[in-house]
């Protein structure tokens, strides 16, 4: 079931993991990527096809966040990283940005990572308890795993 299905949680935002299709991970791969980050992550409903990733929910009770995490791969995803080129030629850039967009140019995966806030059973507001800091560092894991570059379209930065 996917969180958007679950009346805990309320979707907050959705990153993007970019990387070439040849470097797709496992699904064991990311299990134990999750698994290596502690028992503050619990993972569900884990699916792959050929033995290749395809989805997985990650829950993280302490952060009061979870996260639907999904393969995609194709037209939908050449399209998006055209526009990124497009979209990044009209900003300053900086630090390694240039070698992250070189990497970009030669991706056509990506990894949807839908980011939740959990509901408590009192009534607080999701953003004074929301930690995304187990966000930022599952975005960086897979990132690694797929020798891909991830991206906030918020904000518009590659991590």
């Amino acid at each position: 079931m996917s969180l958007f299905e679950d009346s805990r949680f309320v979707y907050r935002d959705t990153f993007f993991v970019f990387f070439q299709q040849k470097n797709r991970p496992s699904l064991k791969s990311v299990e134990s990527m999750l698994a290596g980050l502690g028992d503050k992550y619990e993972s569900s409903n884990a699916r792959e096809s050929a033995g290749k990733f395809d989805s997985i929910t990650v829950h993280s009770p302490q952060d009061y966040s979870a996260m639907d995490i999904t393969y995609i791969d194709g037209e939908e995803v050449r399209d998006q990283i055209q526009d990124l080129k497009t979209e990044f030629r009209t900003m300053t850039l900086t630090g390694d940005d240039h070698q992250k967009i070189a990497n970009l140019e030669k991706c056509d995966g990506r990894l949807d990572v839908f980011h939740f806030a959990e509901l408590s059973n009192e009534e607080v507001d999701e953003d004074e308890v929301l930690d995304p800091g187990g966000l930022l560092l599952v975005l960086e894991r897979l990132a690694r795993l797929s020798n891909g570059v991830s991206y906030d379209p918020q904000s518009q930065s590659l991590l």
